[in-house]
């Protein structure tokens, strides 16, 4: 499929998470009219709890650790199976969970948490020493943690993970089994919603058995659901969880999970009653399948905090140079990508961050430029003492749209470069394990926000050996913007200063974006109380199944 380029496509709409500021106290003060509520729906009008069972298709998580985990659909997993201080509303909003009670200092920069009683699924107590041992053991350089950079915002946490700090040092503290104190690097308002994710492990059970979490025999979480069957590549299946502290909350008894690749078959399951739920946000549509849907009315679609984007390798030849990656994101056409293969409203990314946390939606360069992407090409080559280039290829995690999307490129840059590019395709975990180890010339990514603010996009590229970077490249002077801002009170020039650092990021072109993306599935009518926030976080613990009774035969 070869793409012609059109216009660049303009967008508006942008903000920050500056709103959720004291967004947790309110709903800690609220919480008694909150639990009122859910005692209220669950019991109302709904089957036997038997028949409390929904039925869903993922692919393989590659981890439920919530020390390793970086990807959606473990992250989806984890929610299930642990609970942080906070959760988030339907609004993305957080609100009161593991932590009954939250202090601010003067500053902003110090929380301090209280604990309510909650119970670990083996029985134990949840404390707050359980949360410093996980932050920290994610945290720590031995671990191995791909995903250590989610806890930067702690206060000497970068220092401690790259061995200049001790784990002392760490501004996270348990004063007690109920009072957690957490220090921070700087002033960040949007810390509730960011610590939503941050789940306890259970220190006893982890510190005995590095592996506790690969088995439902030795995975113990804090969440309404427990890991009841994991059948790698096969099926994974969840039950509620009888210890966890709202249980009266969660109506759902059973949660299965199965694992098919193919989502046309994913597809054909849910219409023939097999399934319950199919696509997003954990799992995908058939391309070819979005636009019937969409004129049957049947299709669901929500703007989601993500943006789909490319990474070159800065450290592979041709991508060391600048003009080099810039040719090849200057012949890529999203206009058509989103229209013709998204299908489903996504919008053409000229950026990395996406619309909903965009400082510029309307890009920051022109889509599709063949003419000169063709003379970047030829300088970079030129200034490299190139006559011709190197195998390249495209890696990229299976799923249909990923394959259309790379076929797409491919054809795309063939016609426009005449560069034949190699296209690899591997399942999830292995693909995050290429990454890290710069086992590609270009990879495909996908970022969605932990926290509705631009520097959780573009912070990911402060350091040039990370997990959260593997282009490998680095720029002091980009470094050096989003250390300013992550300092900046004043929000007028704190985004200035990230309006810098992406215009920067976009100059040099380490990665490239595709689209802003949105979630787009099917479910049975019956299914009820799913909550998807607008940070693309899918929560099932107030889900349940409608009955509908058959009055006919009355």
């Amino acid at each position: 499929m070869v793409f012609l380029c059109s216009a660049p496509l303009t967008g508006a709409a942008s903000g920050d998470g500056a709103a959720l500021a004291g967004r947790f106290e309110s709903a800690v003060r609220a919480e008694p009219v909150m639990r009122a509520e859910s005692a209220v729906r669950a019991g109302s009008g709904v089957q036997d709890e038997t028949s409390q069972i929904l039925r869903l298709n993922i692919e393989e998580p590659a981890t439920l650790d919530p020390v390793f985990a970086e990807d959606t659909v473990s992250g989806a997993v984890i929610r299930a199976l642990f609970d942080g201080l906070t959760r988030l509303d339907e609004a993305g909003k957080p609100i009161a969970s593991v932590a009954s009670e939250m202090k601010v200092s003067a500053d902003r920069t110090t929380y301090t948490f209280r604990l309510r009683d909650s119970r670990w699924s083996n029985g134990d107590p949840v404390t707050a020493h359980d949360f410093e041992f996980a932050w920290k053991h994610a945290l720590d350089p031995q671990t191995g943690s791909p995903a250590a950079y989610q806890y930067f915002a702690l206060k000497n946490a970068r220092a401690f993970h790259a061995g200049k700090a001790g784990k002392g040092d760490v501004g996270v503290r348990a004063l007690d089994d109920r009072t957690l104190t957490v220090t921070l690097e700087y002033p960040m308002p949007y810390f509730p919603t960011l610590v939503s994710g941050w789940m306890p492990i259970p220190k006893k059970v982890a510190a005995a058995n590095p592996d506790w979490a690969r088995k439902p025999q030795t995975l113990v979480g804090n969440g309404p659901f427990t890991l009841h069957v994991w059948e790698h590549k096969n099926k994974l299946i969840l039950v509620k969880n009888d210890s966890y502290w709202e249980k009266e909350a969660v109506r759902l008894e059973r949660i299965e999970f199965s694992m098919i690749a193919d989502a046309n078959t994913e597809l054909a399951l849910f219409e023939n009653g097999d399934l319950d739920w199919a696509g997003g946000p954990i799992s995908s549509l058939p391309t070819d399948a979005i636009d019937p849907l969409k004129r049957e009315g049947k299709l669901k679609t929500e703007p989601k905090a993500t943006s789909y984007y490319l990474r070159f390798n800065a450290e592979r030849p041709p991508f060391t140079h600048p003009k080099v990656r810039k040719a090849f994101a200057y012949a890529i056409n999203r206009q058509e990508i989103a229209e013709n293969i998204g299908q489903a409203g996504q919008t053409p990314l000229m950026g990395i961050t996406p619309l909903a946390a965009s400082l510029k939606p309307e890009g920051f360069f022109a889509d599709c430029q063949p003419d000169l992407a063709r003379r970047l090409l030829a300088e970079g080559m030129k200034e490299l003492g190139l006559d011709e280039l190197p195998e390249i290829t495209y890696l990229y995690n299976t799923s249909d749209r990923n394959k259309a999307i790379a076929e797409a490129l491919q054809a795309a840059w063939k016609k426009e470069l005449g560069v034949q590019v190699k296209l690899v395709n591997k399942e999830t975990k292995v693909i995050l394990d290429d990454q890290v180890q710069g086992k590609f010339s270009i990879t495909r990514s996908g970022w969605t926000a932990d926290y509705l603010d631009p520097v959780n996009f573009l912070e990911k590229y402060v350091d040039k050996y990370s997990a959260s970077n593997i282009t490998r490249w680095h720029h002091p002077a980009y470094a050096e913007l989003i250390r300013k801002a992550h300092r900046e009170t004043d929000e007028v020039r704190r985004k200035k200063l990230l309006l810098q650092a992406e215009t920067l990021l976009m100059e040099e072109m380490p990665l490239t974006g595709l689209f802003s993306d949105v979630h787009a599935w099917v479910q049975h009518e019956k299914v009820k109380g799913v909550r998807i926030d607008p940070l693309s976080k899918i929560d099932w613990k107030w889900a349940y199944i409608e009955e509908r009774r058959d009055f006919s035969q009355e």
